[in-house]
């Protein structure tokens, strides 16, 4: 039993290192950041997420600098019956570029959103950390300015997700879907 319990800790030490030292990239630069971005990849470690992600299609983002520096974030989804599921956060910079904060008032956590990897004319990859009434769950996100990635950028999806202490089975790469309507 105490071995056992050495263990589990041992593999949450380590899952806790590696969401510690999930950087930004480099050279952030938000301007390039803005647009339209289809969710391609979706991975969590959060339990809702085994329960709902056979259900689950790609969706929309549209990405919109603020003045200030911030992140004006708008998602939609197109569900079965022709409704639009639709999602809207205010991202604020930190002190680090390519690190913005949020808090959701639709499920009442506080996000530490981090742009890990992107090439602003093809993908980014994100990683937050999302907390609520004590307990962290992380969330990596891929993105693409078109609604088809590579093979070897869903692996790079992949292997990111479990660096990041994910398991395999929480790793989607969602299938297409129709775009909701701008309005």
């Amino acid at each position: 039993m105490r071995s056992t319990l050495l263990r589990m800790l041992a593999a949450l030490m380590c899952a806790l290192a590696a969401c510690a030292e999930v950087t930004p990239v480099a050279d952030f630069d938000l301007q390039k950041m803005a647009g339209k971005w289809y969710l391609i990849g979706f991975a969590t470690n959060a339990q809702w997420f085994v329960n709902n992600k056979a259900g689950m299609k790609m969706g929309t983002a549209i990405v919109a600098p603020t003045e200030g520096g911030d992140m004006d974030l708008s998602y939609s989804n197109l569900n079965a019956d022709g409704t639009c599921w639709r999602m809207t956060h205010m991202a604020k910079k930190t002190e680090t570029p390519g690190r913005f904060a949020f808090r959701s008032q639709i499920w009442q956590n506080d996000n530490d959103m981090r742009i890990v990897d992107i090439m602003y004319n093809d993908y980014a990859l994100v990683h937050t950390i999302k907390t609520k009434e004590g307990v962290s769950e992380i969330l990596n996100k891929l993105y693409s300015r078109t609604p088809e990635v590579s093979a070897d950028l869903q692996q790079k999806f992949t292997q990111f997700s479990l660096q990041t202490g994910i398991l395999a089975d929480n790793i989607a790469i969602l299938p297409r879907n129709g775009e909701c309507p701008d309005v």
